[in-house]
């Protein structure tokens, strides 16, 4: 039986003031130099590069986290892919959604070609661990020859008005990319990215979908849950 090092180890401040920051950073299209902003009115003062690490040491394990408790995606899912620019590169954003506009998962290639929707599917099905009965895409070919290899099984729908959601699921991430003034590195934005997918829906509420009591119980709810993940990244892990 083995012991891992609790990831807060060596931090200065407590896991209370790291997890709110990498929070508001992820929530809000905010940059690091706004996060650090925001702290001296806590009576907490670092650096817009202590923010920094802070996200990338701590945002992909909250997210994964969030990510295996999240209920069963519904079985319509919605694909699409995006032009961006990394360091100054153009480069695709591929996305997947569910019908209720979960994000399933991201993934950032060079191209959006044939090869790159071969890999993306696969990388789908791995990640929510089910398969669709509907998958719809815009009118790319490359979606329809990948389909027919990987995921011949599923009911493909292949027209432009159909795939509203997933075309509007793109809009916070473009908040995100004008927030950063641009992504640097493929590695980092692919990291970014799916942190933010996980993290940001989380406190997002439907609100238009709730009363005023349900939408306050159900964010009391969604932060009991970030303290329990946050507290349980922190924990020694046994084998």
């Amino acid at each position: 039986m083995g012991s891992g090092s609790p990831p807060y180890q060596g931090h200065r401040y407590p896991v209370e003031v790291i997890s709110h920051r990498v929070r508001l950073y992820f929530r809000f299209p905010l940059s690091f130099r706004g996060a650090e902003e925001l702290m001296p009115e806590h009576g907490v003062v670092v650096s817009c590069e202590t923010v920094r690490r802070w996200c990338a040491t701590f945002g992909q394990a909250y997210s994964g986290a969030l990510r295996r408790r999240r209920p069963r995606p519904g079985n319509t899912w919605h694909l699409d892919e995006v032009s961006i620019k990394i360091n100054g590169e153009r480069k695709y954003r591929w996305r997947a959604v569910d019908a209720d506009g979960t994000v399933l998962e991201i993934l950032v290639r060079n191209r959006r070609d044939t090869a790159a929707a071969r890999r993306f599917f696969p990388t789908l099905l791995e990640k929510t661990r089910t398969v669709p009965r509907v998958m719809v895409t815009d009118q790319l070919r490359s979606c329809r020859a990948a389909h027919r290899e990987v995921m011949f099984s599923v009911e493909h729908r292949s027209h432009q008005g159909l795939n509203n959601r997933a075309e509007s699921s793109h809009q916070p991430t473009r908040q995100r990319e004008r927030a950063m003034k641009g992504f640097r590195a493929v590695g980092g934005t692919q990291k970014s990215l799916s942190a933010f997918s996980q993290i940001s829906p989380r406190f997002r509420p439907r609100r238009h979908r709730m009363t005023a009591t349900g939408c306050r119980t159900e964010v009391r709810h969604r932060f009991a849950i970030r303290d329990q993940i946050t507290s349980a990244v922190g924990r020694p892990t046994t084998a």
